[in-house]
């Protein structure tokens, strides 16, 4: 049974950065694309972006292309997110994801985090 934990969150002015980590164990990490997805209060849960196995290729959503980056370390189980020129509309709970396929849906993902509250101050 896969687990992924996240870390990292926390509270950050508007313009800062941050940067999320995602430990992943119980599976072949190099076999999984990783995802994030987050949820605003009161917002539907949506897609951040994911990386595939390898790290070769990213997918991002429109509103943090050129802001987030989506990177992994196989050799550490770990995949990061780091947020920069952040809003105050990123606000909101950041969870990993993972699946050996993955998907932009929420529903095409086998393992989550218990997800990481990252607050942006304006």
């Amino acid at each position: 049974q896969g687990h992924v934990v996240e870390s990292g969150g926390g509270l950050v002015q508007a313009g800062g950065s941050l940067r999320l980590s995602c430990a992943a164990s119980g599976v072949t990490f190099s076999n999984y694309v990783m995802g994030w997805f987050r949820q605003a209060p009161g917002k539907e849960r949506e897609f951040v972006g994911d990386i595939s196995s390898a790290g070769g290729s990213t997918w991002y959503a429109e509103f943090v292309k050129d802001r987030f980056t989506i990177s992994r370390d196989n050799a550490k189980n770990t995949v990061y997110l780091q947020m920069n020129s952040l809003k105050s509309e990123d606000t909101a709970v950041y969870y990993c994801t993972a699946d050996r396929r993955g998907s932009s849906s929420k529903d095409g993902w086998a393992y989550w985090g218990k997800g990481t509250q990252v607050t942006v101050s304006s």
